[in-house]
């Protein structure tokens, strides 16, 4: 069985390119919560290419119109953090979240528990996105 198929549970790739790849967060902050991660191993931001950039953005609009699809969000956080000091849990290859948001979907959970309840599971996020993607490629 191919790495990226939907019904593979190792893989949270949601789609490939020529310099990055799109993948679902293994520890999401809602449902939905992905991150196109370049190719190249850099913590430099300048570092890539105008190509690279293209692409990073690219995917990112990309991942926005798949998520408005399949899950009609009020809002996104997107964005990478640069540096270990910045919340990088990876500061030496740097990767862009995309986090879909909805009024009111921070709850008393991760106040009170530090615990953050997902209400989907992944592989079912998996499989409606890469359905998503394929109406959008």
């Amino acid at each position: 069985m191919s790495e990226d198929t939907v019904e593979n549970p190792k893989s949270l790739i949601i789609n490939k390119g020529i310099n990055t790849f799109t993948v679902l967060n293994l520890f999401p902050y809602n449902n939905g919560h992905m991150m196109i991660v370049p190719y190249k191993h850099t913590s430099e931001l300048e570092a890539f290419s105008q190509s690279e950039n293209i692409e990073i953005m690219n995917k990112l609009q990309l991942a926005l119109k798949a998520l408005k699809l399949v899950y009609s969000p009020e809002g996104f956080n997107i964005g990478a953090n640069l540096g270990r000091v910045s919340g990088a849990g990876i500061d030496e290859h740097i990767h862009f979240h995309i986090v879909p948001r909805w009024n009111g979907d921070t709850n008393f959970m991760p106040v009170l528990g530090e615990v953050k309840v997902i209400s989907q599971d992944l592989l079912v996020t998996k499989r409606k996105l890469i359905e998503a993607y394929s109406t959008l490629i």
